[in-house]
């Protein structure tokens, strides 16, 4: 026996403690049966508080009519009439007492309601056990405190299949509606290489998951990052196109300065050169001279015009050129991206 008790012992060490936990709460409210009796049971509490309400009510009216006719009545019929009134109070809250006491009629059909599904519950449970070969098996809505519970150990599901199974089986009708319930009325053995294996895949599917979004978030940050490049590079791009712009109406402003300075000075020089001359001119020379002087200022401002417009040209073409060449680097650098 010794010996029996000490090879036990070690296969139950080796197979490890199997533990598991019920939520009744939970069961209770998918049981169709418990709800509709629940149901029809909040139904008639709700008539019995509504017929002691009234009573009550009524008692309330008969004490208010006695006080306002107290002064007319004899001091022996108010005590008999007040007697009446207290009996009959006493009478509703003794009925309310046996309808909603601890042992009442609420208490009582509680109790029949719940008692066949806690046996069901305690079949079902029972069974499982037995079959996957549990070590312990607690119920979360009792008075055992789980500070901590795993979902994996929740067996509330088998247990309301099984009950469900055990409804449907006694519900059949025909021979093929119980041999359908007697197929469904069984319960997997407990194989521990199989849930190993189970709970192995689980963990790879789980890993795989964890992975697959580690990843994605990946590709999501280095969009956003590419992203706020492009938008760098593009505002940085816009901000030399200002700049080019703004270097060119400078220059074209320094030119036509520079032009009007010209036109200005031309003047002043034929004074000097009139200024210098000594000898006396007659007014056709005088007029002759101005004309000249007039004619090749003409064609020194229409060569200085060519000049500058050659220049503006050639300025624009250039920037059009080192614009179109950031397009393209822009582009392709996008396209890479």
């Amino acid at each position: 026996m010794t010996v029996i008790c000490l090879l036990t012992l070690n296969t139950h060490a080796q197979r490890g403690v199997r533990i598991g936990y019920i939520d009744t709460e939970y069961i209770l409210e998918h049981v169709p049966e418990y709800q509709d009796a629940s149901s029809q049971l909040a139904d008639k509490v709700k008539r019995w508080k509504a017929d002691i309400e009234l009573r009550l009510n009524d008692v309330a009216q008969k004490r208010k009519d006695l006080s306002n006719e107290k002064a007319l009545l004899t001091p022996e019929l108010y005590e008999e009439r007040k007697e009446d009134i207290d009996f009959e109070e006493k009478e509703i809250l003794d009925h309310q007492q046996k309808r909603f006491g601890p042992n009442g009629d609420l208490m009582i059909q509680k109790k029949q309601l719940l008692q066949p599904i806690q046996d069901q519950i305690f079949s079902a449970v029972q069974d499982i056990a037995a079959s996957k070969q549990y070590d312990f098996i607690f119920d979360k809505s009792a008075d055992l405190v789980m500070l901590y519970s795993a979902e994996r150990y929740d067996i509330s599901e088998l247990v309301l299949r099984s009950i469900n199974r055990t409804s449907k089986r006694q519900q059949a009708q025909t021979k093929e509606q119980r041999k359908n319930a007697a197929l469904e009325d069984t319960v997997p053995e407990y194989n521990p290489e199989l849930e190993a294996r189970e709970k192995a895949l689980e963990d790879k599917r789980l890993e795989r998951e964890r992975l697959e979004e580690e990843r994605r978030q990946a590709i999501l940050d280095e969009r956003a990052a590419n992203k706020l490049e492009a938008q760098e590079r593009r505002e940085r791009i816009l901000a030399e196109r200002e700049a080019a712009k703004q270097e060119k109406l400078a220059a074209r402003n320094k030119v036509s300065d520079n032009s009007e300075n010209n036109d200005t000075l031309a003047p002043s020089d034929e004074n000097d050169e009139n200024a210098s001359e000594s000898e006396p001119k007659t007014r056709e020379e005088i007029l002759e001279e101005r004309k000249q002087q007039k004619l090749r200022d003409r064609e020194a401002r229409k060569l200085e015009l060519e000049a500058r417009k050659q220049r503006i040209l050639e300025e624009r073409e250039k920037a059009q050129q080192e614009r179109e060449e950031k397009e393209n680097n822009t582009e392709n650098t996008e396209d890479s991206n």
